[in-house]
């Protein structure tokens, strides 16, 4: 991260403010020469404002510009971006003695106060924009759903289910709230409600992975209530250990059942036996467990290592 960066105030008095275009609405602006004293310096005695010095021949420049533009929207308007083309207006770069780009300079107080030079990660514009008391604020339903989801991995699941519907009360649309409701309904056999839940996602939000793991969970609730009784199953491997549709079977009723790690041996009992069996489908159902159990349950990390024991032995 870059060091703070002297030098004076720099640029002209006027307006002619360019606009931001896009979701970003005002946080992002295209800045001249005339506007810098109003959208840069004024600006930041309310919120700190970062100056991205850039030109089209700039390759870094392109690299960097998604990234910061990134940044800057997810922190919801605690801070701002000014963007300034240095071929169109090249006098505020070099008042501040600016010899190469892409520059970002943080102005406070209508102070420079920090800065960086060169293509950036977005973990570390994140932590600029954190130092300079930009970190984005933390919504009720934030709020809420740290709550409900520590909640729904201790099993808590009446408690969880209250505190999603507060996000959802909220913010309607919230996508996490949603899932994480459905998750509940599913964790208490409330199939038919969960499904119901997961409908109130808009399409164009489906690709969401808090949709996608509970959507995965609901496919995996459906299939197990299909199947009913798992004594067939059983009776069915007790004549015949190699009838894996009977295994693949019982691993989807158990799971169903809340055998997480009892699903977990029948799937990779079918991968040690015949790793090809219909399609590699015992490999990919247990990624499909992986997917909707999510990274933390226990049992996803014992399958990760009971498969790659199989795959890489």
């Amino acid at each position: 991260m870059g060091g703070s960066f002297g030098g004076g105030n720099g640029g002209g008095t006027g307006n002619g403010a360019g606009n931001g275009t896009g979701e970003a609405g005002d946080l992002i602006k295209e800045v001249s020469t005339q506007s810098f004293m109003q959208d840069v310096i004024e600006a930041s005695k309310t919120q700190p404002v970062l100056v991205d010095f850039w030109a089209p021949w700039c390759g870094p420049c392109r690299q960097l510009t998604p990234v910061i533009e990134a940044a800057v929207t997810a922190a919801k308007g605690a801070v701002k971006l000014a963007k300034m083309n240095i071929d169109e207006h090249p006098e505020v770069a070099g008042q501040m003695g600016i010899q190469s780009i892409p520059a970002v300079i943080a102005f406070k107080d209508g102070q420079p106060v920090d800065g960086f030079m060169g293509a950036q990660s977005e973990s570390q514009v994140k932590a600029f924009i954190e130092k300079l008391g930009g970190a984005a604020p933390v919504s009720q339903a934030d709020q809420f759903l740290e709550q409900a989801e520590a909640l729904l991995e201790a099993k808590d699941f009446g408690q969880a289910a209250q505190l999603f519907g507060a996000a959802m009360q909220a913010e309607p649309d919230n996508v996490r709230a949603i899932s994480g409701l459905a998750q509940c309904y599913l964790s208490v056999n409330e199939v038919e409600r969960a499904k119901q839940a997961l409908e109130m996602v808009p399409a164009d939000k489906q690709s969401d992975a808090a949709y996608m793991a509970a959507k995965a969970a609901l496919d995996l609730a459906e299939q197990a209530e299909a199947l009913g009784d798992l004594s067939e199953f059983e009776e069915r491997l007790a004549k015949d250990p190699l009838d894996h549709q009977a295994r693949f079977d019982l691993a989807l009723g158990l799971n169903g059942n809340g055998d997480r790690t009892g699903a977990v041996d029948q799937l990779i009992e079918i991968v040690r036996r015949d790793r090809e069996w219909n399609e590699d489908g015992a490999r990919k159902q247990l990624l499909q467990f992986f997917e909707a159990w999510g990274a933390k349950e226990p049992a996803t990390n014992y399958g990760r290592r009971k498969l790659s024991a199989v795959l890489f032995s």
